[in-house]
């Protein structure tokens, strides 16, 4: 069996995996590091099948703080990532994000408001009136409220994710084709990610960047992850009515969204508790027509003439204990890094999540205390309480 020696090797090549490769060499360019992804063409990875949303409009310090880090990298990316002069463009746009607020809901709501203001987030706190008056088409009738993240918005992910990559390997990563079928171990140390292939990239630094697959790699280390890849469906259609300007990501009390998207189109989707579980990427216009499209004509009653154009589906990595990141090494095996379980909100978390891998790997203090992500409640059974909407 062949075998090439590295400081660290990542196996996933999305957004975790390259952004990690990135903090790791912009920290010490003389680092030996591998990326391995089976499928360069990404079409399958959760990442460019995202809807690329950021937000600060979490309950939970962490994942605020989280966020501001990556609107803070998103404001100089294009710059930070260039090569040679060449800049990549992931077309940012901070268009906001607004979130319905029900009677149920508006205690949840007005306290996770507080503390992304307590935080020096750029949020509001909108009453019904004032979200009909910014957006007409709207029907606030059952709305209590709304909380509107001035700074929140999306970005192109297959662009923000090759930026990435790029700069990785301008650095010096090896990014290698393949895929990982084993994690090697003695004695309670990694040893190496064997391939498909027979090769064996030797490291005792080894993270597990592999999305919604990262229980499958997990597994065979002896590593039972509650990671499970849940589908999700998004669909773009084009309204008869048009609005006026762009609508920011609304996001309903039931968990229904929606948002414009470029060519004026309107991208729409809900995660709902029936969603299989596993790796399936079909669609189902069914979905739309029959679950989400009277749903949104209720509260956008001028969509309810509009043309489904096309749809698609992802893999959510959803963390079955809480649905927040699992970060940091795995205890009882040394050298064995897990960035995994982001349910929703690892492209968003990247830049935050990369640095702090990086810190951890090579000894650093981190900038941003993410311990309380740590493997450690997984085995303890201690889920975080985050009030999530989608």
């Amino acid at each position: 069996m062949k075998k090439n020696l590295y400081d660290v090797v990542i196996v996933g090549g999305g957004i975790m995996g390259c952004a990690t490769a990135y903090y790791l060499l912009k920290g010490d360019r003389n680092l030996k590091v591998a990326v391995i992804e089976r499928d360069p063409t990404y079409s399958r990875a959760s990442t460019t099948l995202s809807l690329a949303n950021v937000r600060v409009q979490f309950s939970l310090k962490e994942n605020i703080q989280i966020s501001q880090y990556t609107i803070q990298v998103l404001e100089n990316f294009e710059d930070e990532m260039a090569i040679e002069g060449e800049k990549p463009c992931i077309a940012y746009r901070q268009q906001g994000n607004l979130f319905l607020v029900d009677l149920y809901g508006r205690g949840v709501a007005k306290k996770a408001f507080e503390l992304q203001k307590d935080l020096g987030c750029s949020v509001a706190w909108w009453s019904p009136s004032e979200i009909k008056e910014k957006y007409p088409l709207y029907e606030t009738s059952g709305i209590e409220a709304g909380t509107f993240g001035f700074k929140d918005g999306h970005l192109d992910p297959h662009a923000f994710l090759m930026a990435y990559r790029a700069k990785a390997k301008f650095l010096g990563a090896d990014l290698v084709t393949g895929e990982a079928a084993e994690i090697g171990s003695v004695k309670g140390r990694v040893t190496d990610v064997r391939l498909s292939s027979g090769h064996s990239l030797g490291s005792e630094h080894i993270v597990n960047c592999a999305g919604a697959w990262a229980a499958e790699i997990a597994r065979t280390a002896g590593i039972n992850l509650p990671v499970k890849p849940v589908k999700r469906q998004v669909f773009a259609v084009d309204t008869k009515v048009k609005p006026d300007s762009p609508l920011p990501l609304t996001v309903l009390p039931s968990g229904l969204y929606f948002r414009t998207e470029t060519g004026n189109l309107l991208l729409v989707g809900k995660s709902l508790e029936d969603d299989p579980v596993g790796f399936d990427f079909s669609w189902d216009e069914r979905r739309f027509t029959e679950s989400l499209w009277p749903e949104l004509a209720g509260f956008v009653p001028a969509f309810d003439t509009l043309k489904l154009i096309r749809g698609w589906a992802g893999l959510y990595a959803v963390n079955t204990l809480d649905s927040n990141a699992i970060l940091g090494e795995w205890p009882g095996l040394k050298g064995f890094f897990l960035a995994n379980g982001f349910s929703g909100h690892g492209l968003q978390q990247a830049p935050a999540v990369g640095r702090y891998i990086s810190e951890l790997i090579t000894g650093k203090s981190p900038a941003l205390d993410l311990s309380i992500f740590s493997p450690k409640r997984i085995l303890e059974e201690k889920p975080l309480s985050e009030a999530e909407i989608v």
